[in-house]
């Protein structure tokens, strides 16, 4: 129990070495002051691990001073502690570096599906009676919005039909990241340009149907359903 006080008190003398001698550091100014970068990687992992050396250090003599250990076993018991709580610091350090860099890892891309092909979006959009829709993919430009990227589409001129006398397109675009804000911009030549909002979670689950039809201010209807490779 005793052994444990006294290296929780190294830990703590190490940590307040390193902020100490940093804060030091930085407040002094030492270092190229052309190269500040530079500098400042030196008080990081030069100067401040010294200090936490010491720091370590000086807890452990301050605490086994104050206990009964008398002449070499002070010298000793210090030397071990320390070197024992300096041992925590850099596992603790160790471990927040890693859950660090897996979290950075995890977020920095938030792809889809990092190991293969993306999911599609596929959608129909269904106009008003009236409007006069091309018959090919000519004149029909797609691109999916959404707050990390935008994404070419294409339209699928073999799946276009008549839902009565509606005109209804088929298509489809890449869903490459995990997003929830995600816009479908319909353009076709010599009309005015329509966005559709896309309600998908930002992983964009798989399903096999498309959704029901969403209506649009202008009259026009989209449905839609995610696709992931090697499903129907």
């Amino acid at each position: 129990m005793k052994n444990s006080s006294r290296i929780a008190a190294g830990v703590a003398g190490a940590v307040a070495g390193y902020i100490a001698i940093f804060v030091l550091f930085s407040l002094l100014g030492v270092g190229n002051r052309a190269d500040p970068i530079a500098s400042g990687l030196l008080g990081l992992f030069v100067y401040s691990p010294m200090g936490a050396i010491a720091g370590a250090v000086l807890a452990n003599w301050l605490v086994t001073r104050s206990g009964k250990d008398t002449g070499q076993d002070v010298g000793i018991g210090v030397a071990r502690n320390s070197l024992k709580s300096l041992g925590i610091v850099a596992l603790l350090c160790t471990a927040g570096i890693g859950a660090y860099i897996a979290y950075a890892y995890a977020t920095a891309t938030p792809w889809l599906n990092r190991n293969g092909a993306n999911p599609l979006l596929l959608f129909e959009v269904r106009f008003p009676a009236g409007v006069t829709v091309p018959t090919s993919a000519q004149g029909i430009t797609i691109e999916l919005q959404t707050d990390l990227n935008t994404m070419p589409g294409e339209v699928r001129p073999a799946a276009f039909y008549r839902d009565g006398d509606k005109a209804v397109i088929a298509g489809e675009v890449e869903l490459a990241f995990r997003t929830s804000y995600r816009r479908l911009a319909v353009n076709i030549q010599g009309q005015p340009s329509r966005i559709y909002p896309i309600d998908l979670t930002a992983r964009a689950p798989h399903t096999p149907e498309f959704g029901t039809w969403r209506r649009l201010g202008d009259g026009s209807e989209i449905r839609y359903r995610a696709k992931w490779p090697g499903k129907t």
